[in-house]
């Protein structure tokens, strides 16, 4: 049985990777470490289809090491032990463990004895962010690489390489009319471009010369579409549907794209952390007992788990589905770190500075500070920015009743300085 073409192009050597230049480049620390064979367990970090798994293996084959993969999903505590098990030679074998996020504590564990024993090399993938997944002490034994997406140019390179060198794919005259259904539909995830454009080639296998336009591709997409699949395909994609349609106000829609992540087995913490970013970037101030909600809400999902958590999900994703949006302080932050980038060398004006020797108070460290709470209303008039930014507006509130209120309270406490 042939193999599907993304199998067929996996890379078998370094050279022939394509992406993650800055790991494995001429000068890439990953690609010194392998040349010398000093490899440190490491956790790959980075969306699907970039090629965590076929860089473990070429790290494997590159450094001559055993190769013991598992699955985070299939594999437990029993299979861990029989690979930790076996013998090895000089150089400790390499462990693979995909989706490791999924491992639990007592699965964890076991990896940290046989890590900090030197028994294995541990290199775990993950799409998930590790300081969230990972036990503090198992992630601080290992070196964290984080794997970009897949750029334009190396998805076209991906495209061309599989025409030119798979062995049933090079004996068809194949052009490219255009990239960008191909681009679009596969996210910048390799193996499902891959996998998309073989589909493509054998809907037209029987003509002599086969172009692939963006009618075509979206044609056998259409006929192709993989359900949702938590462990890449249409992870994202569902994902952001699902934070679209929250941010969007439309509490049935969240709600369906919310089952079809459960559906799919997606963790539920994964949604919960989901809501928990969404309650202050899309909300925010608009409704301040939004992210306390949400903040409940994971706590809840981690103590009690599925399938029981799902109510507690559903109850949230109404709450913020339904309530009043503000992105005004996405917005502030933002500009406050590029003014923050500007302006990083100004001083902190002396009156606002601490006066804890005499000889800074004798300079003019604190002079003429105004303890608000000495005054009327807890709020004396001064200037807290350096002098050069004096009056500059970073906050702007949101139109919406509790912030039409703090936009009031500003315009009276700060009107004339930042033109509220």
């Amino acid at each position: 049985m042939l193999a599907p073409l993304p199998e067929r192009m996996r890379p078998r050597s370094l050279d022939d990777f394509i992406g993650q230049s800055k790991l494995l480049g001429s000068q890439g620390a990953l690609r010194r470490a392998i040349q010398h064979n000093l490899v440190p367990s490491m956790i790959l970090w980075g969306p699907p289809g970039v090629g965590k798994t076929t860089l473990a293996l070429l790290i494997a084959e590159s450094t001559k090491r055993p190769f013991y993969p598992l699955s985070a999903i299939s594999s437990g505590v029993k299979e861990l032990r029989e690979v930790l098990g076996r013998s090895s030679g000089l150089f400790s074998p390499i462990v693979f463990i995909d989706e490791i996020h999924r491992y639990n504590k007592s699965q964890q564990d076991a990896l940290l004895a046989a890590v900090e024993k030197g028994q294995i090399t541990l290199i775990g993938a993950t799409t998930e962010n590790p300081s969230f997944e990972l036990n503090s002490a198992l992630l601080s034994r290992c070196q964290v690489y984080i794997l970009d997406t897949l750029s334009k140019d190396d998805l076209i390179r991906m495209l061309h390489q599989a025409a030119e060198k798979d062995e049933v794919l090079k004996k068809k005259q194949i052009q490219f009319e255009s990239y960008d259904a191909l681009l679009r539909l596969s996210g910048g995830d390799g193996r499902k471009l891959l996998n998309l454009f073989e589909l493509v080639v054998n809907a037209h296998f029987s003509e002599e010369t086969i172009i692939v336009t963006d009618e075509s591709v979206t044609e056998v997409a259409q006929q192709n579409l993989a359900r949702y699949d938590k462990s890449g395909e249409q992870h994202y994609d569902i994902a952001s549907a699902f934070i679209k349609s929250m941010r969007g106000s439309d509490p049935n829609a969240a709600l369906y794209w919310m089952a079809r992540m459960i559906h799919a087995g997606e963790d539920p913490e994964f949604i919960a952390r989901r809501m928990l970013i969404l309650a202050s970037e899309d909300i925010g101030n608009a409704n301040p007992t939004a992210i306390i909600m949400a903040n409940a809400c994971l706590q809840a999902v981690k103590a009690i788990g599925f399938p029981e958590s799902r109510i507690i999900l559903s109850q949230v994703v109404i709450y913020l589905a339904t309530s009043p949006k503000s992105n005004a302080s996405y917005l502030a932050i933002d500009e406050a770190l590029a003014l923050a980038e500007k302006t990083a060398h100004l001083p902190v004006p002396l009156h606002l500075r601490n006066a804890p020797t005499k000889l800074m108070k004798e300079i003019g460290y604190g002079k003429n500070y105004q303890y608000s709470h000495n005054y009327e209303g807890n709020f004396a008039e001064q200037n807290f920015l350096p002098d050069e930014l004096k009056g500059t507006q970073i906050y702007q509130p949101g139109q919406n009743p509790r912030e039409n209120e703090i936009r009031k309270q500003l315009q009276k406490w700060w009107g004339e300085w930042y033109g509220y």
